[in-house]
């Protein structure tokens, strides 16, 4: 069974030049810029026909969602991916997210503050992430309980893709998930 991503804010958060450096690590090529709206990819197919992508650029544009989540769509099909396995890869950045899961690691404060680094492990769009953060004040001692209560914990926040690891900025509404409790 092939999930079918209908998720328009999540396609409005894919950067278009985290899409053409993927591209291009696939073996696919530029054919053709239209001006600032969208790039035309060719890859040769596997029986002499060329597939064609337009990757969109400009995100001011009222069907850039639409535009890229068909190219997610084409993509996975070319590819015999799931859309989700694609957008795991191109996805950078995912502002005003709810991250639910358990402290995998927590750094000692930071000289004479109340702060630290942890390590969160949650879901991000449906895969299990490593997640770094830091806290301060009463969300540090918030994660400290639920480290060494072994305690799910629920915030929100921006997700951010930096390389291949996750980090959490802007974290807000930090607690212990109270749906574990009921």
């Amino acid at each position: 069974m092939n999930l079918i991503v209908k998720d328009l804010e999540l396609f409005e958060n894919i950067e278009p030049e985290a899409v053409a450096s993927y591209l291009e690590n696939q073996g696919w090529q530029r054919q053709r810029q239209i001006d600032d709206q969208g790039i035309i990819w060719e890859r040769n197919g596997r029986k002499s026909k060329n597939v064609y992508l337009l990757l969109p650029l400009n995100r001011e544009m009222s069907d850039f969602p639409l535009t890229m989540n068909l190219l997610v769509e084409n993509l996975a099909n070319i590819e015999g991916k799931t859309q989700l396995e694609i957008i795991q890869t191109l996805i950078t950045n995912l502002p005003n997210v709810e991250i639910q899961g358990l402290i995998a690691g927590i750094e000692s404060p930071l000289g004479d503050r109340l702060s630290g680094e942890i390590i969160l492990m949650g879901v991000v769009i449906n895969k299990l992430q490593k997640i770094e953060a830091e806290l301060f004040d009463r969300d540090y001692v918030l994660a400290i309980k639920a480290y060494q209560e072994r305690l799910p914990v629920s915030c929100w926040g921006d997700l951010v893709k930096q390389n291949s690891s996750f980090f959490l900025k802007n974290i807000r509404n930090f607690t212990l998930d109270a749906a574990w409790f009921s």
